[in-house]
């Protein structure tokens, strides 16, 4: 018994450790894929942008970007 609890205790942390290491890597993923999608988001706006300023000032616009 003397040595039983100890060794329950360091494979209670060895699972913890596991287990926080998969939430984390996990997690780590989920935010690759927000950042991926985050700068696609700002590269369509800034097009986006530059659309409806060229719409505005008049220049002359591609039929590929006319605003219908």
């Amino acid at each position: 018994m003397n040595k039983v609890l100890p060794l329950v205790a360091l494979l209670i942390a060895l699972g913890l450790i596991i287990f926080l290491y998969l939430r984390l890597t996990k997690t780590e993923e989920a935010l690759k894929q927000a950042n991926l999608r985050f700068s696609d988001c700002e590269q369509v706006n800034f097009q986006l942008q530059n659309q409806l300023t060229q719409a505005t000032r008049g220049a002359a616009v591609p039929d590929s970007l006319k605003v219908r």
